[in-house]
């Protein structure tokens, strides 16, 4: 009897064992998969800025904005309809808040931004955008600046300096203001989620359908106000909006939030370092936007400053 029970324990070990290696070998396959989804995420993020510059041939700014965000909107709501995840959602005045800047007013001047500037310096300077939000979260929540962010600020400061040089004219100026305008709104909607976030907890996936809605109604009256020159329906115009609706929002979205149940915030907040340099790689290579020297110092140096505050995340978080 004895041997029996010692032979029933160590079956029952072997057992618990042999489970927990498959959970640790699902773990680590997960953080496999996890960390492909932030690469696909960043190449259909990076070259989407290729895109949208593109397409500009045959929409203007606002109209194609609008049809953008609207069926990206449409293609969110549908996943959630086929996940069965409730759509549901609080502070509807909040959330509107959200969709009008985040969606709204920050494609608006990314597109303008495109319209009058390249492809690639425009990512990188919209990409500045938690530079901005540091000093924000220091006023609106008591976040105190630290160690290297103020480094990061440091070299995002002198990086932006060589980009715009304002000591001289130059025809991209226009573009540049704007791109970074659009960075600065793109700050104030993050602190706006996280006001939301602070007292009314939502699941990600509805909160970015039905803000990204509420932003695409506002495009809509705003291509409607402002005359256009007319919509030449080609086939790289309808490329364009599968491309922007499917991959650059629900497919890029549903990319990132798998990421996120599977890696540290921290890790995957490094994958916003992916999205400018394919930006600044895809203009290069297909639009011929060859950075001058002292630019491309410039752009070299805003992306270390992003590197600093995404391995402080690391740092923090894991």
């Amino acid at each position: 009897m004895k041997s029996e029970a010692i032979k029933v324990d160590l079956d029952a070990s072997h057992e618990v064992k042999a489970a927990a290696s498959e959970v640790r070998e699902s773990a680590r396959r997960n953080e496999r998969l996890a960390l492909l989804a932030l690469a696909g995420m960043a190449v259909g993020w990076g070259y989407n800025w290729v895109v949208m510059k593109k397409v500009l041939a045959y929409a203007g700014p606002f109209d194609f904005s609008a049809l953008r965000t609207l069926f990206g909107a449409l293609v969110l709501m549908a996943v959630l309809l086929v996940l069965r995840r409730p759509m549901r959602i609080q502070a509807w005045s909040r959330v509107a808040l959200l969709g009008v800047l985040q969606t709204g007013v920050f494609s608006a001047l990314v597109q303008l931004a495109l319209f009058h500037g390249g492809a690639g310096k425009t990512s990188i300077l919209v990409y500045t955008m938690p530079f901005w939000v540091i000093p924000m979260a220091w006023v609106a929540f008591g976040e105190r600046i630290r160690g290297m962010q103020w480094l990061a600020l440091a070299l995002a400061g002198v990086g932006l300096l060589l980009i715009l040089e304002p000591w001289r004219a130059h025809s991209d100026l226009t573009s540049e203001v704007l791109a970074l305008v659009a960075g600065l709104c793109w700050a104030v909607a993050m602190i706006v989620a996280k006001w939301i976030k602070r007292d009314y907890p939502m699941d990600a996936l509805p909160l970015t359908a039905w803000q990204m809605l509420f932003g695409a109604m506002t495009l809509c009256v705003a291509a409607w106000l402002v005359p256009e020159k007319p919509i030449e329906p080609v086939p790289y115009f309808i490329g364009a909006l599968f491309y922007n609706a499917v991959i650059a929002t629900a497919l890029a979205w549903f990319l990132w939030l798998f990421a996120l149940q599977h890696l540290s915030a921290g890790v995957a907040g490094m994958s916003a370092l992916g999205v400018p340099v394919v930006g600044v790689l895809a203009g290069w290579l297909e639009l011929g936007e060859r950075p001058a020297g002292i630019e491309l110092i410039g752009m070299m140096l805003i992306g270390v400053a992003i590197a600093v505050i995404s391995l402080r995340a690391i740092g923090k978080r894991n």
